[in-house]
């Protein structure tokens, strides 16, 4: 192959030896050419190259076996595997086994068109002991479904397919930070003017609860609206539900998934960006909210 006779004559290393990312470019470029060759040529090169791996792989298993079998030399067996061309090469003869973190992404790689397909995906935030600790997205994220989702997909895949995890945690959701225009962040002198309106002293908005409120701006302009507090994190909306406009004064707050379930018809909304996560594309009428000297104000426009 003409890209793997190009790599050949790359420069070496000070000691002779070609370096390990050329190698690996090697590696990909000669995979590239076969997957241009033509069925039958692509068949005869890839018999050829089973054939060599498998020679390869058993003769790499009898060196280390006899490495590993005399204590004189099985120090010198694990300082080999710490070298980056040999732990390649150990891999991807699946003589060691990939790291834990490694192993579980790919195993998640396996279930997440099935999570996507629901509007949902996971990630995978670390390992500790025989605990995977992940992360569900989107419509997964505290949905009446997630706990299903986890067992059958996300929980079963990760025991099946990484040893030594026996057991599999949800994390609470992260939301980002809502973006609005600074020009709707500006109080003034004057924030009456700006349809700024004063709602309570942020003191008096309880950590893990929803505060209703009626507001009227000097335009005369009347809301209902609702403050969410998730982890003294607050995010002001209309107080409608986005499927029948009903009230969410009495909406379920679960602060440790962050998610906020209307009491009516159980549909189930980020807490602090209004996404709703039982159907993707409603959304929560979000306010500007800002704090200014120990107050909480909110933007209501007509």
């Amino acid at each position: 192959m003409t890209a793997t006779a190009d790599h050949a004559t790359s420069a070496p290393t000070p000691d002779g030896e070609p370096e390990f990312e050329k190698l690996a470019n090697r590696v990909d470029d000669a995979m590239r050419a076969l997957a241009g060759l033509d069925p039958m040529s692509r068949g005869i090169a890839e018999e050829v190259k089973a054939s060599v791996e498998a020679i390869h792989r058993a003769g790499l298993v009898s060196i280390v076996r006899r490495l590993k079998a005399d204590e004189a030399t099985r120090e010198a067996l694990f300082d080999l595997v710490d070298d980056p061309v040999v732990h390649l090469l150990f891999s991807l003869h699946e003589i060691v086994r990939p790291d834990p973190m490694t192993l579980a992404n790919r195993v998640l790689t396996e279930v997440r068109p099935q999570l996507q397909s629901h509007g949902g995906d996971v990630a995978l935030v670390r390992i500790e002991g025989d605990t995977a600790f992940v992360r569900l997205e989107g419509a997964c994220n505290g949905c009446s479904m997630s706990s299903v989702t986890l067992r059958t997909l996300v929980e079963g895949a990760l025991k099946d397919g990484v040893p030594g995890i026996g057991h599999v945690e949800v994390l609470p959701n992260e939301p980002s930070p809502t973006l609005i225009s600074v020009e709707s962040l500006r109080v003034g002198l004057s924030p009456a003017k700006e349809g700024w309106v004063k709602v309570a002293p942020a003191g008096e908005l309880p950590e893990g609860a929803i505060t209703p409120s009626t507001v009227t701006a000097s335009s005369g302009v009347s809301a209902e609206v609702i403050v969410v507090n998730v982890q003294n994190k607050l995010t002001a909306y209309r107080n409608e539900c986005a499927h029948e406009a009903l009230p969410l004064d009495n909406a379920m707050l679960d602060v440790s998934n962050g998610t906020l379930t209307c009491p009516w018809h159980g549909f189930c909304y980020d807490a602090t960006s209004g996404e709703c996560l039982t159907a993707p594309g409603a959304q929560l009428e979000q306010l500007p909210l800002r704090i200014d000297r120990g107050d909480v104000w909110v933007r209501v426009t007509s």
